[in-house]
């Protein structure tokens, strides 16, 4: 019998969340009866010397060139989300039930791949969610493979941080790999997991292991499940090559 890849865990419980808000709404009520109390602090002067950018003017005439489409990444993130999409794997084929669709997946859709769709819709609508690009594939009888660009729009907050950051702390729980996992190269905050074997009377073992990270306004996801052990090199060398794309 075929398995069933799991759903992915939402982020953190909505205690929490609940938790920290009132630490924040009780520190900012003391600093303000704090300031309250205090004789007022006058301002500096607005005009004072050494404070000129640059500290020799351009030359008449003279403009600032533009960084090329090499040097400026957000200029490659505004155009087609697709084409930082990594390929599918020599010898792969698409994934027949992949809810991708020309190479994008609507809001509903990506949300469907968490345990709580609908806290996760809401969710990512706060976090200033803008789009996302995918590529499923399969490769043999059963490994399933799968690359996520979620992109959020600018804000106060960064989103793709935000979702990252609570796509760490479910990954990382006992529930899913319960472990550190192991940082991406180069990635500054990405990280690779290989999960413990699932095991189940009358269903295959499966296999899983997942890559995180985030760049500017793109969170980075990638997944990956079969029936055979998933090595370390192998999510690594995906989430590398993903990574040097964005």
């Amino acid at each position: 019998m075929e398995p069933k890849p799991p759903r992915r865990r939402g982020r953190t419980t909505l205690i929490v969340g609940v938790a920290a808000l009132l630490g924040v709404v009780a520190g900012t009520a003391t600093g303000y009866t704090i300031q309250a109390d205090r004789a007022p602090t006058a301002l500096p002067p607005l005009s004072q010397e050494g404070l000129a950018y640059p500290a020799k003017a351009l030359p008449a005439g003279t403009k600032v060139k533009a960084l090329s489409e090499a040097e400026d990444s957000q200029v490659r993130r505004e155009r087609d989300l697709r084409e930082l999409l990594i390929s599918k794997p020599a010898g792969s084929r698409e994934a027949e039930d992949s809810l991708i669709s020309d190479g994008w997946m609507q809001l509903s859709a990506y949300a469907l791949e968490f345990e709580s769709e609908d806290y996760m819709f809401e969710l990512l609508l706060r976090q200033g969610f803008r789009r996302v690009a995918g590529v499923a594939w399969r490769q043999g009888e059963y490994r399933e493979g799968s690359v996520s660009l979620v992109q959020f729009r600018p804000g106060p907050e960064n989103g793709a941080l935000e979702h990252a950051s609570g796509q760490f702390v479910t990954t990382e729980s006992k529930r899913a790999a319960g472990n550190a996992g192991d940082p991406i190269k180069g990635s500054g905050n990405g990280r690779y997991f290989v999960f413990k074997p699932q095991e189940k009377p009358g269903f295959m073992t499966l296999y899983q292991a997942r890559a995180l990270a985030h760049r500017g306004d793109i969170m980075l996801d990638i997944n990956l499940f079969d029936t055979k052990p998933i090595s370390k090199k192998e999510i690594r060398t995906l989430a590398e090559r993903q990574l040097e794309r964005l």
